[in-house]
């Protein structure tokens, strides 16, 4: 990761304990999960590190299924709990994610915040947007001159990147010199199709060839120094503080 990123140990002992490998990211086939004795498994490392580190219980979402998952996202209970509406479901809370994007050739971690439809009908009704979700929270944060404002410059200073708008259309990608600030921001989550998924991402991109280059116990570390990175965001959109 860059120098700008700095590393926090996963655990005490983290390098003796980890036995978590480069090639468990795989471009083709996503995060391998299945298979793996406990101190192999980046869900199991990442939720005991947090833990550990906040002093309280994380859910572990991912989406995928078999020995390799595309998509795995880590979130404090109590802020799901805290939802009068929705603390049956995690789709309205904020996340720390990991993800393997194969199509370019990026390994992405961060923040996520989910919008889910405006509309829906039929069986899709229990993705639609409820009033208790941190996607309210987020939007309204999104303020010229904001906190969030600038914790999204500064993490955009230090190599991150900034993912918005509709998943299925096809989310517009920013770096430091096309971010369009906080308030062109909003308006580009504003415009997301109401009948589609939407979200937000402030995720750290590493190359296949920097995954390959580092231990288990780097990537791990570099994992963990991320999700501590966008946690000062992650607290402007959540019913909780970490």
């Amino acid at each position: 990761m860059k120098k700008t990123v700095k590393k926090q140990p996963a655990l005490p002992g983290a390098s003796a304990a980890i036995g978590f490998r480069p090639e468990f990211l795989d471009f083709q086939r996503g995060i391998r999960v299945g298979r793996l004795e406990d101190h192999e498994r980046i869900t199991r490392i990442l939720k005991l590190a947090l833990e550990t580190r906040f002093g309280q219980p994380f859910v572990t979402e991912r989406y995928g299924r078999g020995m390799y998952w595309q998509w795995i996202g880590l979130l404090p209970r109590a802020n799901r709990a805290a939802k009068p509406l929705s603390s049956h479901v995690s789709f309205g809370c904020s996340k720390y994610f990991l993800t393997v994007d194969g199509g370019a050739g990026v390994f992405k971690c961060g923040l996520q915040v989910e919008r889910g439809y405006v509309r829906a009908s039929g069986g899709a009704g229990q993705f639609r947007l409820q009033d208790d979700w941190d996607w309210h929270r987020l939007m309204n944060s999104l303020k010229r001159g904001s906190g969030m404002e600038r914790e999204l410059k500064r993490l955009l200073r230090e190599g991150f990147r900034v993912a918005a708008g509709s998943w299925d259309a096809g989310a517009r990608d920013f770096g430091q010199a096309e971010f369009p600030g906080a308030g062109g921001l909003r308006s580009v989550l504003d415009a997301a199709p109401k009948g589609q998924w939407a979200g937000f991402q402030v995720y750290y991109p590493m190359t296949e060839e920097e995954v390959r280059g580092a231990t288990g116990c780097d990537l791990v570390e570099s994992m963990l120094a991320v999700f501590g990175e966008v946690t000062p965001a992650m607290n402007f959109c959540m019913d909780i503080r970490l």
